[in-house]
């Protein structure tokens, strides 16, 4: 049975139907204070490096490129995509993000990883 993942920008009002809340970002998202958000938890070891996130900088020309470097980082990462997985069985999983782009961001292949990945 496959675990429901869902995503949704942080910016978003908070649903009982949204499960576990999980920020999947490496920095707080401006405008948010901590209790609005009613996180489950904040794994910021799940989120782009640094680096990536800068290089890619939301450009939509370089998404297939940061798809690929990201999921490579995923792969060292297997603690924090381990905690994921565990509050994934839990029932419903949403992966919160602070991009504006909802198409184009480190969640959306979060996601795809989560469902893919054993």
């Amino acid at each position: 049975m496959a675990t429901e993942i869902a995503i949704k920008r942080v910016y978003e009002a908070p649903s009982s139907a949204d499960g576990q809340r999980v920020l999947v970002d490496r920095l707080w998202p401006r405008g948010v204070k901590k209790e609005d958000a009613k996180l489950t938890e904040w794994v910021k070891a799940v989120a782009p490096s640094d680096e990536l996130r800068k290089w890619f900088g939301h450009d939509p020309a370089k998404w297939d490129e940061f798809q690929t470097r990201y999921r490579a980082e995923l792969k060292d990462r297997s603690e924090a995509v381990e905690e994921l997985r565990d509050l994934a069985a839990k029932g419903k999983l949403t992966l919160l993000y602070g991009a504006h782009d909802e198409a184009h961001n480190n969640a959306v292949v979060l996601a795809k990883y989560l469902q893919e990945v054993k």
